[in-house]
């Protein structure tokens, strides 16, 4: 069983096996916490990126890189869906956590980062997001022990931690 904790920080500082990038189709780069994760782990990321993922990956996805110069080993990358641009099935933003975890589960990653996928720019609802994140790491059944989320404020951290002793 899966142990779902929560702490408010920098997903890019966190020691765990992997870290969870919430990424776009192209694969090779961007803002928030794309961006924040390729400049912590360098170049390297982007390199893997475009090896692995040369025609990019479908929104609900997941697939690993390098976590290059980060004290995590992989980064596990999804793609989540673009609320705004009315990509609206919460089946998709579902999808990127349980395949996160199971590409975790094919690294043998024992612990995992996640950030709240799809609450930034593509405007998921928070409050949805979190019990979306909360729902699925704790219906999953396989060899990682905890799921991390990352929240970078005070105020959602707070929600995310209410939310998981609800739970």
């Amino acid at each position: 069983m899966t142990t779902i904790t929560t702490v408010q920080g920098d997903i890019t500082q966190q020691a765990v096996h992997a870290i969870v990038n919430a990424a776009n189709n192209a694969m090779r780069g961007g803002g928030g916490v794309d961006g924040a994760i390729h400049r912590a782990g360098g170049r390297a990321i982007l390199e893997d990126c475009i090896q692995r993922f040369p025609d990019g990956l479908a929104t609900g996805d997941a697939g690993w890189t390098t976590a290059g110069a980060m004290a995590a080993k992989w980064v596990i990358h999804t793609v989540g869906p673009n609320y705004r641009a009315g990509q609206r099935d919460r089946r998709l933003l579902e999808s990127c956590y349980r395949r996160s975890l199971e590409v975790a589960d094919e690294l043998g990653a024992r612990t995992i980062a996640f950030p709240l996928i799809s609450a930034g720019i593509y405007g998921w609802p928070k409050d949805d997001a979190i019990a979306c994140a909360v729902e699925v790491l704790g219906a999953f059944d396989g060899s990682v022990e905890e799921a991390r989320l990352v929240a970078f404020d005070e105020g959602t951290y707070a929600d995310i931690a209410a939310r998981i002793n609800l739970g």
